[in-house]
């Protein structure tokens, strides 16, 4: 006997399980970091693939063995182009966290306190910033992590106000030219760079600000609030739809129906932290 769990012939000792739960550890956290994005549905598609290599090899189809064993030797090198990004993410969340984060945040899988979200500080400027015409372009963070696109900007790490927002998009402001991301109930970065969307669909007149958001909600389950600097028109972006010419009273209420958590009592936090705002 090898271990204290003998089953027959097998053994199932504390190295089995040492691998056993290591292996369901690194399964989550690539959940976690592919999760809310497009990357997620391509991992799940080569997993199914994996899957279905494995079915064929087992049943002695020799021929359709060989055809997808072809594209299982390069599976790796596939899998390392295909995820760079989240590859990267990955590996400078690792360089940058600590031993206790990593215990709370890994071993144990403690969520990070969330703030709650003022949604009227944004409703406000996005009004203002609409009646002078002045463009503006504020992404929300949802499931996917947009560390990334942060990181390409100016960090800022403030509380939510009106006057925060209208002095960063204001025209004569450094940092008006480019998007904000906003996570855990702060305004996080500022000046950031999104990828502009290749969909040849998206209409003629949306502008660059459009196709970036467009873009950002393309491959993240991210929410963006445009305003154009042509026609003051405001907009939301999710999952690759526009909502043009919003008023508002349906500006306030769609963000309030996708970004408040639905838990118990973060509705009354939220109202709270409007009121305070």
């Amino acid at each position: 006997m090898t271990g204290p769990f003998p089953i027959n012939f097998l053994h199932f000792g504390w190295i089995d399980a040492a691998d056993v739960l290591l292996v369901t550890v690194l399964l989550y956290q690539l959940y976690k970091l592919l999760r809310g994005s497009v990357a997620l549905n391509v991992a799940l598609g080569l997993v199914s693939f994996y899957l279905l290599y494995l079915v064929v090899k087992a049943t002695g189809m020799e021929l359709l063995t060989k055809i997808l064993g072809q594209f299982m030797s390069v599976g790796v090198l596939a899998s390392i182009i295909l995820f760079q990004q989240e590859i990267r993410r990955f590996l400078l969340n690792v360089g940058k966290a600590t031993a206790l984060e990593r215990m709370r945040g890994w071993a144990w899988g403690r969520p990070a306190e969330v703030a709650p979200l003022p949604i009227s500080p944004f409703v406000e400027a996005a009004k203002s910033l609409s009646n002078k015409y002045t463009g503006a372009l504020i992404c929300f963070t949802q499931t996917a992590d947009l560390t990334a696109f942060a990181d390409s900007g100016d960090r800022l790490d403030a509380e939510i106000s009106k006057r925060l927002l209208l002095s960063i998009f204001n025209k004569t402001s450094p940092l008006h030219d480019g998007a904000v991301i906003v996570a855990n109930g702060r305004l996080r970065a500022a000046r950031c760079i999104l990828p502009v969307s290749e969909n040849p669909d998206v209409p003629a007149s949306l502008g660059l600000r459009h196709r970036a958001a467009i873009g950002l909600s393309e491959i993240t389950d991210a929410v963006v609030l445009v305003v154009s600097e042509e026609t003051g028109a405001m907009s939301l972006v999710r999952h690759g739809e526009v909502f043009r010419n919003l008023g508002t009273g349906e500006l306030r209420a769609r963000l309030n129906e996708w970004l408040l958590a639905p838990a118990p009592g973060a509705a009354n936090a939220a109202r709270k932290a409007e009121a305070a705002a």
